[in-house]
């Protein structure tokens, strides 16, 4: 007999960078297992396991409980679960507690919550790249 799932996987946080949760394309739910590419357009969120690449000029959000073996390309991604594997977001990283991430991060924007274990490397935009305007005192 099958189970109608009524869990709410629009997410309790409120992301600073997240669409409204109406906006979700596709979830791997909880138990879920998926080895592959993944390539997709708008918000997609993972709460199973996950082994392979992912890559979007959207977002990612992995939520608590998931395990994700990746290489993520992608412009925003979300983490509450656990990653390891490298992480390049053209637009934002966010590690929400209980967030694990093994591996390195590359983006321009970088939050990490208290809680959160984070092992390895992190490269951020330069400020020439980026829209940080550069403020200087004016001299005497």
């Amino acid at each position: 007999m099958q189970q109608r799932d009524s869990r709410d996987y629009s997410g309790t946080r409120d992301y600073t960078a997240t669409p409204s949760a109406g906006d979700l394309n596709a979830l791997l739910g909880k138990g879920s297992e998926f080895e592959g590419k993944l390539a997709f357009e708008g918000k997609v969120r993972i709460d199973g396991n996950f082994t392979g690449e992912i890559s979007t000029n959207d977002m990612l959000v992995i939520g608590d409980g998931a395990k994700v073996s990746a290489e993520i390309s992608c412009g925003t991604v979300v983490v509450e679960g656990e990653v390891i594997g490298n992480i390049k977001a053209t637009s934002a990283v966010e590690l929400h507690r209980p967030a694990k991430v093994h591996g390195d991060i590359t983006t321009p924007s970088l939050m990490i919550e208290k809680g959160v274990i984070f092992e390895g490397h992190t490269k951020m935009e330069s400020v020439q790249s980026s829209n940080v305007v550069s403020l200087h005192a004016a001299e005497d």
